[in-house]
């Protein structure tokens, strides 16, 4: 089953997909990942792609499915995989239809007010966790739980950067909604609620039963 995740920033669509994926065996597909890989790894990729990320730009469409192509080739994607990030526009859309074939849409709603109030108060470490003052505080205030580092906010999880961001959703990826609704395999859940919760939706609405429950905890 290949499965794709939407959601605006804060809507809890990466740690949805990734429940989605290792209770079902499915490879993860994170574009966001990938990038901060190559760039945590200074490969030649990475270079490229950083001199968007620093600026505060999109990487460009030919970059994104060119890394999107060579992913889904791997081994590990033929029994299935969860998207997560990608597509995020009509170019990128057309790109996948190309090399594969989506069996299931999820779509996670959730308020703008929502999504600024959950992202203004979150933490990242430089070795790739993430945290929040609220719902995934770390166990000593400002510190990782895994590496000791000091933690920091990003600067596009300001409000400002975030309604940005949530623009671009709402004007380029919401419009895609249509091309799945018509093919009946578009399905929407409340991001509002507890990840339990929004999980048990997905899980619902795929007809899915879970091999793990209690991976949901591990995430949140």
């Amino acid at each position: 089953m290949n499965i794709i995740i939407f959601g605006p920033q804060g809507s809890g669509k990466g740690t949805q997909a990734e429940l989605i994926a290792r209770n079902h065996g499915l490879a993860y597909i994170s574009t966001g990942d990938i990038f901060r890989y190559h760039i945590k790894n200074k490969t030649d990729l990475g270079q490229e792609i950083e001199k968007y990320v620093t600026v505060g730009q999109l990487v460009p469409d030919e970059l994104t499915n060119e890394i999107v192509k060579d992913r889904i080739r791997q081994p590990d994607c033929v029994v299935g995989f969860v998207l997560d990030g990608y597509p995020r526009n009509k170019l990128q859309l057309e790109l996948l239809n190309t090399i594969a074939e989506i069996n299931q849409v999820i779509v996670i709603k959730l308020s703008d007010e929502e999504a600024i109030k959950r992202l203004s108060g979150r933490l990242a470490c430089k070795c790739g966790l993430s945290y929040h003052l609220i719902f995934n505080p770390p166990k000593k205030e400002g510190i990782c739980n895994h590496c000791g580092e000091k933690l920091f906010r990003r600067d596009d999880d300001n409000p400002q950067a975030v309604e940005k961001r949530l623009a671009i959703y709402h004007q380029e990826t919401e419009p895609l909604f249509d091309f799945f609704k018509q093919k009946r395999i578009l399905h929407e859940v409340d991001g509002h609620l507890a990840i339990e919760a929004v999980y048990q939706q997905i899980e619902t609405v795929l007809g899915l039963n879970s091999k793990n429950e209690t991976g949901l905890h591990q995430n949140s």
